[in-house]
């Protein structure tokens, strides 16, 4: 008898009760697999996951692109990248949102984090939009959108996350996850300006700069610039495969330190410190998600649910929009690793199975989990605006937020029914 909607209802339990993601996958997966084969077996894989996977080569590329996340934001970048963004936009309606906007997917595309994005960005942006006479509805909703870029613009552990458990080419990933976050970064635009308008917000506005002025106001952020595309660059011309560019990303993270004048011992150990913590706990959360592909895999969840979806449609399409509609009602319950954790060794031998291409199944996975930072009750860049800035209420940035959810929503219906924008560059 099947036995895996038990081990799946005890999961669900667990989270529920708030023990760890980590342990409630390593505990189900390990017992699901145990009441299968044996504890022999079982013990002998579990030790096989977490060792074989602790040193593989590949795995080097997660704590390798945190640690250049952790030297950008010491490197003090992203007011630079703000003030640019300004400089360039602050003659238009709403300028200074939109240039939170263009700021936070220019820091993410360096950074990679989208909670360290909409912290950091919360404390550089919102300051400057409250004393222009921004509303903190428009302000708060427009850095907690902004941050989500930071999960899917390259260099994403996220992404790296979901290469390894699909065992698809991360740099390939990378690059489909470009045009994807302009078009974020365009739609977020478009959705300030849509607040703007329907809310009836008059703001002020200030003269256009010359263009040898705005050209100017980008030197502070040739940093940023040079290390994203050296990085990308390596990546796409075949220099360096994405485990070498992570050790390349993280080298130049730490030069632009030192030519910022921000590099000191205490800061460099702090960052390697929270470098190796973060590190340590994805390993964990990693490996008990591997623990449960195994369970997954033996108990035949898989083919099940493939029987399940097939019986209701063929169709890819169909797939696609169940899968949609599974994420949204996951996000309000689970933060976005967990769903990632949970889901996608469940999701994609079905995807693959109906011809649906992997790296583009990754990129909407991802796309669908950006939605879920930003929605009630678990949208984590709103918790994380909300520490940041304890004065404004959750209530005030979730509406707020409406706005840009629809323009997730499009983004995912356009690159759906477009699929050649996430893989042209691949």
């Amino acid at each position: 008898m099947e036995h895996w909607p038990v081990g799946m209802a005890i999961l669900a339990f667990l989270l529920f009760m708030g023990v760890p993601i980590a342990f409630a996958l390593t505990g189900v997966g390990l017992i699901g697999v145990v009441s299968i084969i044996g504890w022999s077996g079982s013990l002998s894989l579990l030790g096989s996951v977490f060792f074989d996977n602790g040193r593989d080569y590949t795995l080097s590329v997660l704590p390798l692109f945190l640690l250049m996340g952790n030297f950008v934001v010491q490197s003090g970048i992203a007011t630079e990248l703000y003030t640019s963004a300004y400089a360039w936009l602050r003659h238009r309606k709403g300028g200074l949102a939109t240039a939170t906007v263009v700021a936070c997917g220019a820091f993410s595309s360096v950074c990679g984090s989208s909670l360290a994005t909409a912290a950091t960005m919360t404390k550089i942006a919102l300051p400057s939009m409250r004393r222009y006479g921004y509303p903190d509805q428009l302000s708060t909703a427009s850095i907690a959108a902004g941050g989500t870029l930071g999960i899917l613009i390259p260099p994403s552990v996220i992404l790296v996350f979901y290469g390894i458990l699909t065992q698809q080419d991360i740099g390939r990933l990378f690059l489909a996850g470009l045009i994807p976050g302009v078009i974020g970064i365009i739609g977020y635009s478009i959705a300030v300006r849509i607040t703007l308008k329907f809310q009836g917000i008059d703001l002020p506005t200030e003269p256009k700069l010359p263009l040898i002025d705005r050209i100017r106001a980008l030197k502070g952020t040739a940093g940023a610039l040079v290390l994203f595309a050296f990085v990308m660059g390596g990546i796409y011309l075949g220099v360096f495969t994405p485990t070498e560019s992570a050790g390349m990303g993280a080298g130049g993270a730490l030069l632009l330190v030192i030519l910022k004048r921000k590099f000191s011992i205490e800061a460099t150990l702090s960052v390697l410190f929270d470098t190796m913590k973060t590190t340590a706990m994805m390993f964990f959360i990693l490996f008990g998600a591997l623990t449960f592909t195994n369970y997954v895999n033996m108990s035949g969840m898989t083919t099940d649910i493939q029987s399940m979806i097939t019986g209701l449609t063929s169709s890819p399409m169909a797939f696609i929009l169940i899968v949609f509609c599974i994420y949204l009602v996951l996000g309000c319950v689970l933060e976005s690793l967990s769903m990632i954790m949970l889901t996608v060794p469940v999701f994609y031998p079905i995807a693959a199975s109906l011809g649906i291409d992997l790296i583009w199944f990754g990129i909407f996975v991802v796309m669908v989990t950006e939605i879920s930072y930003i929605t009630p009750p678990v949208g984590m860049n709103a918790f994380v605006l909300r520490t940041v800035a304890p004065d404004v209420r959750l209530s005030t940035i979730f509406k707020g937020l409406a706005p840009f959810v629809a323009m997730d929503v499009l983004r995912v219906g356009l690159l759906t029914a477009a699929p050649i924008l996430v893989l042209v560059l691949t």
